[in-house]
């Protein structure tokens, strides 16, 4: 049996009688083509089941037509989430999607973006933590807009749509206050991340002080957003005489939850926990996790939008000014605080 062979613009142009130059225009959207003519190429595009290659159309529109999207772990629910509203509005553009993580063995972080700007991607959404030198220097050197998603690193000059991770923190701390805890603490994946180091720790202390609350360095946790870490924890929280916690991340915050319960505290009777991101995870513990809720779809869509105004802008630093986007949160009560 033959192989049979790929259908390329020139099969196409051939069928069509036109010129490559041709079938090109009309895959392109160029108007520059009669209509009769524009019918007949697209009637064989249809015929032979043509696909365009993106880097092919590239070629001639000197746009990919492809944005890359960076994330830390492909495991991670809450960057899927976003991960999500970005590929619904890319598609609505007419843009296709690469996705990497920057969580691979195979590859340190600078070479998995290296990798995507190599394949001439015509922007990045970066939604990682902080950058090493080496991704700010790769950044900086690429021609192509680059926008943070869903968190904040420590480089002010990138745009980014995200929510107030200060103020949610302030808010969950409150909460916790209000309920008449002395003793909270705060269970942060990493403490010298921006998110965290500049956003969430100063604002839990800050909360705490005005309170006339404890607001001790031994308090703040480090779990890595690792669910093991923050079970392995919880035993050290609970000798500190710690009576409520805010997480950052939903599934240290479920392993806190179950660590909790195999010790028998009951939860939110004598416990009571706040997560800060809002994923499927709060429901799927029992109790279920009261949490932050950030509008993460939006935050992936909006993130999108905002990437191709850029891609379009001509003049690159006027197409990062004001154009950092922070979208509202509210804390969303279920069934780890009480009522």
């Amino acid at each position: 049996m033959m192989k049979k062979q790929p259908v390329t613009i020139y099969t196409v142009a051939k069928e069509a009688n036109v010129s490559m130059a041709t079938v090109s225009r009309v895959v392109n959207g160029n108007t520059n083509v009669k209509p009769e003519t524009r019918e007949r190429v697209e009637a064989v595009i249809k015929e032979l089941n043509y696909r365009p290659n993106a880097v092919a159309r590239g070629l001639a529109s000197k746009k990919s037509t492809t944005v890359g999207v960076v994330i830390p772990k492909i495991t991670e629910d809450y960057f899927a989430e976003l991960a999500a509203g970005i590929d619904d509005v890319a598609a609505l553009y007419n843009y296709d999607m690469i996705l990497t993580s920057l969580d691979t063995i195979h590859q340190q972080p600078v070479q998995v973006i290296q990798s995507m700007l190599a394949k001439q991607v015509d922007g990045i959404i970066f939604m990682g933590h902080d950058l090493s030198a080496e991704l700010q220097a790769e950044f900086d050197n690429s021609s192509i807009p680059v926008l943070v998603a869903g968190s904040v690193v420590d480089d002010e000059k990138l745009p980014s749509v995200r929510i107030d991770y200060a103020a949610a923190a302030k808010d969950a701390i409150n909460l916790l206050a209000d309920h008449g805890h002395e003793k909270i603490g705060l269970l942060v994946g990493y403490d010298q991340t921006a998110i965290n180091a500049k956003g969430r720790i100063p604002a839990y202390k800050e909360v705490l002080a005005a309170r006339g609350l404890e607001a001790d360095d031994q308090n703040v946790f480090v779990g890595h957003d690792s669910y093991q870490e923050a079970y392995d924890l919880a035993k050290q929280i609970l000798a500190q005489g710690i009576t409520a916690l805010f997480v950052s991340d939903d599934l240290m915050a479920a392993g806190v939850l179950n660590a909790l319960t195999d010790q028998g505290v009951q939860v939110p009777a004598d416990f009571e926990i706040i997560a800060g991101n809002g994923t499927s995870t709060a429901h799927l513990t029992r109790p279920m996790l009261t949490t932050i809720d950030q509008p993460m779809y939006d935050l992936g869509a909006i993130s999108m939008r905002l990437l191709t105004k850029m891609m379009k802008e001509t003049d690159q630093e006027q197409a990062t000014e004001d154009q950092s986007v922070v979208l509202p949160h509210e804390i969303v009560v279920r069934q780890s605080t009480r009522q």
